[in-house]
């Protein structure tokens, strides 16, 4: 099967320096007690230079194709930052970020960075779950005062939670690649077997269920 696009290069290139990371028969847990077959580690594009130059370019080509109104970039706390800031600085842009909670000294800031009011702000992250990270983000940039236009970022599992938060926040979020695309890739390279990709999407539909589990 020939894969093509940038969503699939961005999934090979994620899988190759593991930052997915696929072992369906032996699952990691999650802090909740969920067990995942999947572990996703963004922060790994960072340190491999020529990942992490199509990541940055692929995010800024998505702001520029999706969002081309934005007047400013601004990251989640922490994963966010430093995507936030190459884009940024490769689509001439202001940036900033935003803590997951005011801090308790100087200024107490929540939001760091100058933000004009009524700015068009794109916010970036690296990974979309359910989207609850990403949608306070999105009511402390509002209540500040900003217009939030829309959210990119590089991976999304694609869950329904994500999708309904999306809904009912407003706005688009686009992402350099998926869960989809990374697990048919995946098993088209060898780093899972075919029969896997039903029991990664079961998982996917519904984390809770450990009917995938074999």
């Amino acid at each position: 099967m020939a894969f093509r696009g940038l969503n699939v290069q961005i999934a090979r290139y994620l899988l190759e320096i593991q930052a997915v990371f696929l072992r369906p028969d032996e699952p990691f847990v999650w802090a909740s007690g969920i067990k995942s077959p999947i572990y996703t580690d963004n922060r790994l594009t960072l340190t491999a230079v020529q990942v992490r130059e199509h990541v940055e370019q692929g995010l800024a080509q998505t702001i520029r194709e999706y969002f081309p109104q934005a007047q400013a970039v601004m990251g989640t706390a922490t994963a966010g930052i430093a995507h936030a800031a190459i884009t940024a600085h490769l689509l001439n842009l202001p940036m900033g970020y935003v803590r997951s909670s005011a801090k308790s000294h100087g200024r107490n800031n929540q939001i760091e960075g100058r933000l004009e009011p009524g700015a068009k702000v794109v916010v970036v992250e690296d990974l979309i779950s359910t989207a609850g990270s990403v949608a306070d983000v999105v009511a402390t940039l509002r209540e500040s005062g900003a217009d939030v236009v829309g959210v990119v970022s590089i991976f999304t599992y694609g869950m329904a939670a994500a999708a309904q938060r999306f809904a009912e926040l407003g706005l688009e979020c686009h992402s350099l690649t998926d869960f989809d695309t990374v697990i048919q890739v995946a098993a088209a390279e060898g780093y899972i077997q075919e029969t896997d990709v039903a029991r990664l999407r079961a998982f996917r539909d519904n984390p809770a269920d450990e009917s995938w589990i074999r």
